[in-house]
This record gives C-alpha cells, sequence and structure tokens, in this order.
C-alpha cells in the first residue's frame, strides 16, 4: 500500500511539475491554441472516430464470423487511433526548417509500415488462436482416459 501511495504522489508532484513548466514557458497564444487542439481532438474522437468506429464494428459482425471477428476490430481500432495521431504530422510535414527535423521525416511511408505491423500482429494472434483451438480439438482426452487407473498387483492377497 505504500508503494502505490509514493507512486501516486510521485505522479501528482510530476503533474503539477509539468503544469507548472507549461505555463511558465510557454508563451499565452500557443496556450491557446493547444487548448484549443485539444477541444479540437476530444471532438474529432467523440464525434468522428468513435461513430466510425463503432459502424465498422457493426458491420464487420455481420460479415466476419465470431473466431476471427475480435483480432480483426481489435486491429482497426489501433489502427484508427495511430492514423489519428499521425494526421497531424502528415498535414504539417516539411513545413518547419531542416533544423527541425521532427517535421522533415516521411510520415506517410512511417504509417504504411506501421499499419503493415498492426495488421501482422493481428493475423499472427488469430494464427495462434486458431492453432490452439486445433490442438485443444485433437488432445481432448476420451473418456476411458478420465479415469484413474487401478494398481491390480497389490502383494496382500
Amino acid at each position: 500500500m505504500r508503494t502505490r501511495i509514493a507512486i501516486g504522489a510521485a505522479g501528482i508532484l510530476l503533474g503539477l511539475f509539468g503544469l507548472f513548466r507549461l505555463f511558465t514557458e510557454i508563451p499565452g497564444a500557443d496556450l491557446i491554441m493547444l487548448a484549443v487542439w485539444l477541444v479540437a481532438a476530444v471532438a474529432i474522437h467523440d464525434g468522428l472516430l468513435s461513430p466510425i468506429v463503432v459502424g465498422v464494428g457493426a458491420a464487420i459482425s455481420r460479415f466476419v464470423p465470431p473466431r476471427g471477428r475480435r483480432y480483426l476490430q481489435a486491429g482497426l481500432i489501433v489502427a484508427a487511433s495511430v492514423i489519428v495521431i499521425a494526421l497531424p504530422l502528415i498535414h504539417r510535414q516539411n513545413t518547419q526548417p531542416t533544423s527541425k527535423g521532427i517535421l522533415q521525416q516521411n510520415f506517410g511511408g512511417n504509417l504504411t509500415v506501421l499499419l503493415g505491423i498492426i495488421a501482422a500482429v493481428a493475423l499472427v494472434l488469430y494464427a495462434i488462436h486458431v492453432a490452439r483451438d486445433g490442438l485443444a480439438g485433437r488432445q481432448r482426452p476420451s473418456a476411458a482416459n478420465d479415469l484413474p487407473s487401478e494398481d491390480h498387483s497389490s502383494s496382500t492377497r
């Protein structure tokens, strides 16, 4: 319990330190833009992304068998979250001087690779699930094997 309290206190102190630095080192106009960005992020998530994910999930439940549905839905949710994070970076790509190299990357290519990795992980997890189901079906013990064996070779006759 003490460890949890210490970790919680450290988290609160780090959060307060971050707020202190945010309000003392960032100009007011940038803080307003940050607030607008945060409100827009919530609006985009709740008004656009969530309904799309729910709609796609409902469509998937009609056309994809239950065995693979959870892996496809999880992969699509993760992919949608990654796309939402990557879109502003793709939009702002090459808008900064070369000295600020973070916006000089190929975000479209990186996003494609990341989406491929997400799809591959979902596919591998589904394949593992199918393989486990197949092995479990073949290795089910018969009713005769469930009974304990009786030892009839007792030396007390």
